[in-house]
Parts: structure tokens; sequence; C-alpha cells
């Protein structure tokens, strides 16, 4: 019987040979709308044992959970993790400071909250510079460690829980389905009536120009 992907990450953490190990990763990069969300999840490897860490056997990358199991994980994670932390960046700031600076500055933020007592800081991809507390970047992490994984678990519910919400504010848009990333019925509604509040105006979409030239025509 094969393994579950939750053996695998654990393991990976494990290696380090750290009791508390710290990962962070980031929901809604590509987004069109809405915010990026930073998590990060402190993992006491002391006390993952047994019953404790069976919740997590099934934990993986988030894009690859459907939607149930990634509600489900959610809650694992928050009843396993020694600490948990959120940091959600709105569109407004992403337009001012620009998505890579503002993904950066959230997973250090993230790294910063859960450290000390983080022995092992990990990040999904990207190195994040001089004052970030010392780390490691694990090229697709969130499919190799679990830490990393279950930051993104709780990174992507609260943003998509999130989108969600803002569908009955905007309900024009169909956030409840596409939780404001690209897609065709996305961008027709975007060409049809301009970007929304919470749209990302840096975001180089061509149903932004495309609106634009609908309403000055």
């Amino acid at each position: 019987m094969p393994a579950r992907p939750g053996h695998r990450l654990l393991r990976f953490d494990r290696r380090l040979g750290a009791r508390y190990v710290a990962g962070a990763d980031e929901a809604g990069r590509g987004s069109l709308a809405g915010p990026l969300v930073v998590a990060g999840v402190l993992l006491d490897y002391a006390c993952l044992r047994d019953h404790r860490v069976r919740p997590l056997a099934d934990l993986n990358d988030s894009k690859q959970l459907p939607h149930g199991d990634r509600e489900r994980l959610f809650r694992a994670v928050l009843g396993c993790a020694e600490r948990v932390t959120v940091h959600v960046v709105p569109p407004w700031k992403i337009d001012r400071d620009g998505l890579h600076r503002s993904n950066l500055a959230g997973l250090r933020a993230a790294l910063q909250a859960l450290s000390p007592p983080a022995e092992a800081c990990l990040v999904d991809g990207f190195r994040l510079g001089p004052t970030a507390p010392a780390h490691e970047a694990v090229v697709d992490g969130d499919a190799r460690s679990a830490a990393i994984a279950a930051a993104s678990v709780v990174a992507k519910v609260v943003r998509d829980r999130a989108m969600r919400r803002m569908d009955a504010l905007y309900p024009h848009y169909g956030f409840r389905s596409h939780v404001g990333y690209i897609t065709p019925e996305h961008s027709a509604v975007v060409r049809q009536r301009g970007p929304s509040e919470i749209h990302r105006l840096s975001f180089q979409a061509l149903c932004y120009a495309e609106s634009a030239d609908a309403l000055s025509a």
C-alpha cells in the first residue's frame, strides 16, 4: 500500500533534525482580484507523534487537494500546529508596492512571527533577504515539506473563504466560483463592467485595457 502524501512530507521535515520547524507559503499570487494571503505554520516535532500526527497523513500542496480535503486539513493543521499566523495584503497595497515585494514582505513577517522558537524556517521557493530569519528556500516546497504544505493549506482556505464572502458585496463578478483568478467568465465581466474595488489594477490583464476602451467609447 503506497504511503500517504503527508508521511513523505513529515519525513522531509524530521530529517532536518530540529524540534521546531516553521513553514511559510502564500495564496493568491496569480490572482486578478482580492488579497494576497500569507500563512506561517510552526510544527513541534517532539509532540507530533502517534494520534497527534495522524490528521496530517493526507497533507499535500493545497493546489493538489479538492475543496473538502483542504477544509478538513485546515482544521487538522489548526489542531496540530504549535502556532499559526496569517498576513493579509490588500489589493491596494499590492498595487502600491508591487506583487513580488508584497509577497516577500508577507513571507518575512510570517517567519518572524514564528521565530523564536523556530529552529528551522522553510519557504516555498523564495529567498527573503538578510532581514528575514535564517531560512531555506525549498523548490516546490509545498509538495515536499509538511510545514510549508500546512501553510499552503491555511493560506488557501483563508483566502478562498474571504473571496466567497466578497461575492456578496460584488455579486456580478463570480468570485464564489473562481475566487478572483482569471477565467474566461471573469475576464468577460471585467470587460463589460470594469474592475471592482478589489481588483488589482497593477495586474497586466488584457481585459482591463478592453474595459477602459469600452467605457471611453
